[in-house]
């Protein structure tokens, strides 16, 4: 059951990989360029604007059927993520009082310390 929930969740998730948005963003531009053409042209040819609107709405509902739900092959170039720094103890928010000295910040002319 565990295992169910686990796949449940990662598809819940939707993440995928920069590679992934990549080919998400050209099959989305590719696919509705090619529906309007084709809806362009048979409307064109037969005359029928219903036809034409119903082509067009058709190849939107597949393109988002393809675009928006994080299909695996979409997350197929994982990036590694670094591990995270630790900050010694008594640095607060990571930043010492030492450290900023010699640094100033102008803000419209005025001085901020």
């Amino acid at each position: 059951m565990d295992a169910l929930l686990d796949q449940a969740r990662l598809i819940w998730e939707g993440e995928i990989d920069f590679k992934g948005q990549r080919l998400v963003e050209y099959l989305t531009y590719a696919l509705l360029t090619l529906t309007g053409l084709i809806a362009f042209f048979i409307g064109l040819s037969t005359q029928d604007i219903y036809r034409t609107l119903y082509i067009g709405l058709g190849g939107t509902a597949l393109t988002f059927l393809i675009a928006v739900p994080p299909w695996p092959f979409y997350n197929s170039n994982p990036l590694a993520w670094l591990p995270a720094k630790t900050a010694p103890r008594g640095m607060g928010s990571g930043v010492d009082r030492a450290q900023l000295q010699g640094i100033s910040i102008e803000v419209d002319g005025k001085k901020i310390s």
